[in-house]
């Protein structure tokens, strides 16, 4: 049974792990270059608001977090392990970081998705987030691809 709670600095180490396995894969985040534990932990511990990671046993198996952007909207990223997948892992991430959302006082939760991230689109459209606006080529590819980036918005 996956269970979820705040992130806490004894995560940082396999939070780290499963988002640059992601940027290594390439194609499904905007992070393009690996984090170190550190640079993790200050962006994600000490800048969002709300973070939170699903567990299977003590196992973390994904993670989200929430980050201030004003007028009390948090803009949204989530991570699940893709060498051991867990189903239902960024589900049940979701429902903690709603809850944490609204007792944060935010009024809209957006989730800025990169138009080739075709799993991450999906994910949020089945949370209920709906599109809002799309930003014309606003992201570089180390490739050198310009790709579009979708908003999409959910409203608390």
């Amino acid at each position: 049974m996956i269970r979820v709670r705040g992130m806490k600095r004894v995560d940082v180490p396999a939070c780290t792990a499963i988002v640059n396995h992601i940027i290594a894969l390439g194609g499904s985040t905007a992070y393009e270059d690996p984090f170190s534990e550190d640079a993790f932990s200050d962006h994600y511990l000490d800048e969002a608001p709300v973070t939170n990671v699903a567990l299977l046993g003590t196992r973390v198996v994904g993670f989200q977090g929430a980050f201030d952007v004003g007028d009390d909207v948090l803009s949204i990223g989530s991570f699940t392990d893709r060498l051991n997948p867990v189903k239902g892992a960024g589900r049940a991430l979701f429902a903690k970081t709603l809850a944490d959302s609204r007792a944060f006082g935010a009024k809209e939760i957006i989730a800025k998705i990169t138009s080739d991230n075709t799993g991450g689109l999906a994910f949020y459209s089945r949370l209920g987030f709906v599109d809002h606006e799309v930003w014309k080529d606003d992201f570089t590819r180390a490739d050198g691809a310009k790709v579009d980036r979708v908003i999409k918005r959910y409203t608390l």
